[in-house]
């Protein structure tokens, strides 16, 4: 622990947390990780494991369960989970869980984190800690009411939202974003002050020990030698737009291509587009632990990042920070102005191609396997990028400062503007 900071005691509210293996629960896990590394008391509020699969993990059962990982004491309620997700019952699940939140035992936290997604709970989670006047720090991984809006929502539900959004985060005693580009859009778009803001990216935290191309690991997964395997790993959801990479490798089998898409993880989109086109250039993957994910990963070719055409700030995926340990090139299939764009170009770790145009998206493969230099040298890009921009341990120790300073401030919000409603202020 660093001497100028004495212990804290801090409770994390968020829906997803270990083991649930891919989108924000590695994050939310590795802050509560590092924390206690740090010496500080970690007690974590959150749900029973369910995602990408919208599904409750097997072995948890009842309406609570209290387990310790890693020296972290964690508390998980079992909220409402829907097989199949639409709006409305995403609502319901988070409305569900905050409600449950609420009324759970926090072991008297000298700061309270709370994670949105999921912004409904925050919401809610919220009033509990303005009550007890202790400090909040919303740590935000996605923008909500800009994911609403962009994947075709109708503007009175983003408008709604977003009022909801922008009364929770000026209540907020501070809020941590994962890029500049959250900072900028938050401050021009929601009215949030910028001093109140701080910037904490999202770090690496895959095992780079089990990073290692794997010929038995090809042979396992029915890839052949002269394959070029194109990977994406994680949620398939609306917003990752996949039937771009459903099309791509219809093209892939006309064409008699070598490039072979895989698509590694579940989601509540998965069926549909198992559905929408089996070919010989199409592999489906069931979520993989921790060391075979890995390994599955860096015995690829290729990686890829999707995003459905129009979401240009909402969310960086978080599979990136996977992406770029491995060594490989990583393909963008996302808007140009996006801010995923941005930062595969910072990187340097792979060409941007039209969602729109699934031909573009195999070209683009076909290309990088054709200049294996190419390849290599966006892998060795990214890598660097990750081992500069992207590890835990300058992540977490900026984390921590900003809590230090919440917890020896004593105030529970920096400005009046607060309803005690769910509703927007």
């Amino acid at each position: 622990m660093d001497a100028d900071q004495p212990s804290m005691r801090v409770t994390i509210v968020g829906l997803n947390y270990a083991p649930e293996p891919t989108g924000i629960a590695p994050y939310t896990a590795g802050l509560a990780e590092g924390l206690v590394a740090r010496g500080h008391a970690v007690h974590v509020v959150t749900a029973y494991p369910h995602y990408p699969q919208w599904e409750i993990a097997a072995g948890y059962t009842g309406r609570t369960h209290e387990e310790e990982l890693d020296g972290v004491s964690v508390l998980r309620v079992k909220p409402y989970v829907p097989r199949k997700l639409t709006s409305l019952k995403r609502l319901l699940m988070e409305l569900h869980f905050g409600i449950r939140a609420v009324f759970s035992p926090w072991e008297a936290p000298d700061v309270v984190i709370l994670v949105t997604p999921a912004l409904f709970a925050t919401r809610i989670v919220a009033l509990r800690a303005r009550l007890a006047r202790t400090p909040t720090c919303v740590w935000v991984q996605d923008i909500y009411s800009l994911g609403i809006a962009e994947t075709g929502a109708g503007s009175r539900a983003a408008r709604a939202v977003a009022l909801i959004e922008r009364s929770t985060l000026r209540a907020a005693t501070r809020v941590v974003v994962i890029h500049d580009r959250f900072r900028r859009y938050l401050s021009a778009n929601l009215g949030v002050e910028q001093s109140a803001v701080d910037v904490v990216r999202n770090w690496s935290h895959i095992d780079t020990d089990a990073l290692r191309h794997d010929a038995t690991i090809r042979a396992r997964f029915g890839w052949e030698p002269d394959d070029i395997i194109v990977l994406h790993a994680g949620n398939m959801g609306a917003k990752q737009g996949l039937l771009n990479v459903v099309r791509a490798s219809q093209l892939a089998d006309e064409r008699g291509s070598r490039v072979r898409f895989v698509l590694l993880g579940d989601g509540n989109m998965r069926e549909a587009l198992e559905a929408e086109g089996p070919n010989s250039r199409l592999q489906f993957l069931d979520p993989l632990p921790d060391g075979a994910f890995e390994a599955a990963l860096a015995s690829a070719d290729i990686l890829l990042v999707n995003e459905l055409p129009g979401l240009t700030e909402m969310s960086v995926p978080s599979k990136l920070t996977s992406y770029f340990a491995t060594g490989l090139p990583v393909i963008g299939s996302v808007d140009e102005d996006s801010t995923t764009a941005e930062e595969l170009r910072s990187a340097g770790a792979g060409p941007i191609v039209d969602p729109t145009r699934p031909i573009d998206l195999l070209l683009a493969a076909e290309d990088l396997a054709a200049d294996p230099e190419r390849a290599a040298r966006h892998g060795r890009s990214a890598q660097e990028y990750r081992v500069e921009m992207l590890t835990a341990d300058s992540s977490i120790s900026s984390f921590a400062a900003i809590l230090f300073e919440l917890a020896a401030s004593g105030h529970s919000t920096t400005t009046v503007e607060y309803s005690t409603a769910i509703g927007p202020a």
